[in-house]
């Protein structure tokens, strides 16, 4: 499994709240010394000590080649094909590509999408905060490749993006603790909440929010998704046309990804796959054609879509 190894100066106390205590690789630390680093050594190394650190950190793509649709792993710039599906055992089969050689098209193919409304404080306005969290649907129609276009649909006046963290479900989860939700994490990738405001809040709203929040290309996502990182701490950052338009840290979430994956499965079971997206911080953005709108979330990449 691809690993992702960086140098810095910890924060040993930090280092240990973050999980990075336990299932390290081996480190080492500037110095004569290396350290296999449980818990009780990190507890006897001075503060601000280098170490150099290797997470097991994977991006998994779909992607098109001349040979049809397949999942892979990105190293670089280079696609590793993998055997068998994203949740089952797969393998490498060998082959490989460069990325620019590929199409990139939305990382996995859910049985069901839903999505969080309300859970930055920074979105919240003048509204409350929930006592739990929001949760609706958007149909798996409504997901899009990257850099293919967000149509704006017909009779639509109002129509906002959304840059959001996507949780990628790994097991099935019914009635499950916070921990187990933790547990059943596949990993995260980026995804757009397209909105059409007028039909969602607007004085002759729908009831529901089926083409508000479903219509066709409304559910962006990719360009890969990422296991093994810190989900708690991403940097999420939204832009049109260049222009930064939203930024923020998903620690920011008033309810986690634990608890919004314990939360729905009180009611709906979550299978491999599905998808759930965690909500999106500080105000939004009206897009036109010809618009160009990117979100980039930590680790993951950037997404980018033009508008039509």
């Amino acid at each position: 499994m691809p690993l992702l190894t960086g140098s810095f100066l910890c924060d040993l106390r930090s280092l240990r709240a973050r999980g990075l205590a336990t299932g390290w690789q081996p480190a080492t630390c500037a110095g004569k010394h290396a350290y296999p680093p449980g818990r009780a050594q990190l507890r006897k190394l001075p503060r601000n000590t280098r170490v150099t650190i290797s997470l097991d950190v994977t991006k998994y793509i779909r992607y098109q080649s001349a040979s049809g649709v397949s999942y892979g792993t990105l190293e670089g710039d280079t696609v590793h094909q993998i055997q068998g599906g994203l949740f089952d055992a797969h393998t490498p089969t060998g082959e490989t590509h460069k990325l620019s050689g590929v199409k990139l098209l939305y990382p996995c193919e859910p049985g069901k999408i839903l999505a969080v409304g309300l859970n930055y404080r920074s979105h919240l306005g003048t509204r409350p905060a929930p006592a739990h969290p929001e949760i609706f649907y958007k149909p798996v129609t409504a997901l899009q490749n990257p850099e293919d276009p967000i149509v704006i649909p017909r009779d639509a006046t109002d129509v906002h993006s959304e840059g959001e963290m996507v949780v990628v479900v790994g097991k099935r989860l019914r009635h499950a603790s916070a921990a187990e939700a933790t547990d059943a994490i596949f990993g995260v990738t980026c995804g757009n909440d397209v909105s059409e405001r007028a039909w969602q809040s607007g004085d002759k709203k729908d009831l529901q929010w089926w083409r508000a929040k479903g219509s066709d290309t409304f559910a962006p996502l990719g360009p890969a998704i990422v296991s093994g990182v810190d989900y708690g701490k991403l940097l999420l950052q939204t832009r049109m046309n260049g222009e930064t338009i939203q930024k923020q840290y998903t620690s920011d979430l008033i309810f986690d990804i634990a608890a919004v994956l314990s939360w729905i499965s009180g009611w709906v079971t979550l299978l491999p796959g599905d998808l759930v997206y965690t909500g999106t911080p500080g105000n939004t953005r009206r897009m036109s054609p010809g618009d160009v709108i990117e979100v980039e979330l930590d680790h993951v990449g950037v997404l980018r879509n033009p508008v039509s």
